[in-house]
């Protein structure tokens, strides 16, 4: 039987380690949030240039920022691997690849610097190209990145930050797009993502590894305030979330007929909704990886009811 060359397997398997650093199978799903934000406010396709830069500087920032996360929390997670707290779940769209590799030793931790510094740089390129504004934004999230990694044992109010967080690439690509967007269009756009970014993805995912964080004197909300008051937080931010969607499409650049407002409603039930409220009826840390998973595609989603409405008008 033929094998591959060590000399062709081991690029292949490299490149697998650092994609798992930056999580690029969640990154890439993550995209599709600038992508439905600037198509939703223009009501049409940008030019070409500004759509090709556009995605190579969305994947750049999105690599960057998760790669970062791992480089501020390399010590907390080297102790969560020594302590076995990486046997893994299959079912963790943040786990495709491998979980963690510079705690695990399998990447070096100037290696992982180095990768991150490269993706910042050519997302800083791309953003000043698009509008220096949004290099301003790409700033900030790194900083607020960083600072909610360095609160995780202070204060589970860091939410707050991983909320903020997500919302800035949408809000870049916005002013991408169009350097005088309506204010009124960008805080619902930055209330809509804020709300699912907490209830949808941030308190269900900290939900899963609730005994792992209260081990390692973790302040998160499902240790701090319970898992009732946790399903409670998640019920609330999908209500809110689903309403803001149907404010936001009101607010579009494009023409929205009614069929188009009740497929955005319908897409955030199926993807976020509907689990956060089988996570209320019934509290497990099964049913909040349902949901972290489920709502990781609400950016797909709407991206593509977004293209319907762009491409049908």
């Amino acid at each position: 039987m033929n094998l591959p060359s060590p000399t062709r397997q081991a690029p292949l398997h490299r490149l697998k380690l650092f994609l798992a650093l930056s999580r690029t199978p969640h990154g890439v799903l993550d995209m599709a949030t600038p992508a439905f934000a600037a198509l939703l406010w223009l009501g049409h396709l940008p030019s070409p240039w500004v759509t090709v830069v556009g995605v190579v500087t969305a994947f750049a920032g999105y690599t960057a920022v998760y790669a970062l996360n791992d480089i501020v929390d390399y010590r907390s997670d080297r102790q969560q691997y020594e302590r076995g707290c990486f046997g893994g779940d299959c079912t963790d769209l943040d786990a495709l690849l491998v979980r963690h590799p510079m705690a695990q030793g399998l990447l070096g931790l100037g290696e992982g610097v180095l990768w991150t510094a490269g993706w910042a740089a050519a997302a800083l390129l791309g953003a000043w190209w698009l509008n220096p504004v949004c290099v301003w934004i790409f700033l900030a999230g790194c900083l607020m990145e960083a600072l909610y990694c360095l609160l995780w044992r202070i204060t589970p109010l860091r939410t707050l930050i991983s909320g903020g967080v997500k919302t800035l690439g949408a809000v870049a690509a916005v002013f991408a797009v169009d350097p005088t967007p309506a204010p009124h269009f960008v805080t619902t756009l930055f209330l809509c993502l804020f709300f699912w970014e907490i209830g949808g993805q941030n308190v269900p995912n900290d939900w899963t590894d609730i005994e792992g964080d209260r081990q390692a004197g973790a302040r998160t909300i499902p240790v701090d305030y319970g898992t009732d008051a946790a399903r409670l937080l998640v019920a609330v931010t999908a209500g809110l979330a689903t309403g803001l969607v149907l404010l936001l499409y009101a607010f579009s650049g494009g023409e929205v007929r009614w069929f188009h407002y009740l497929a955005a409603a319908a897409a955030t039930a199926v993807v976020f909704a509907w689990p956060a409220l089988q996570l209320y009826r019934q509290p497990c840390p099964e049913n909040a990886m349902a949901l972290f998973n489920r709502a990781s595609y609400f950016p797909l989603s709407m991206l593509a009811v977004t293209l319907f409405i762009v491409l049908a008008g």
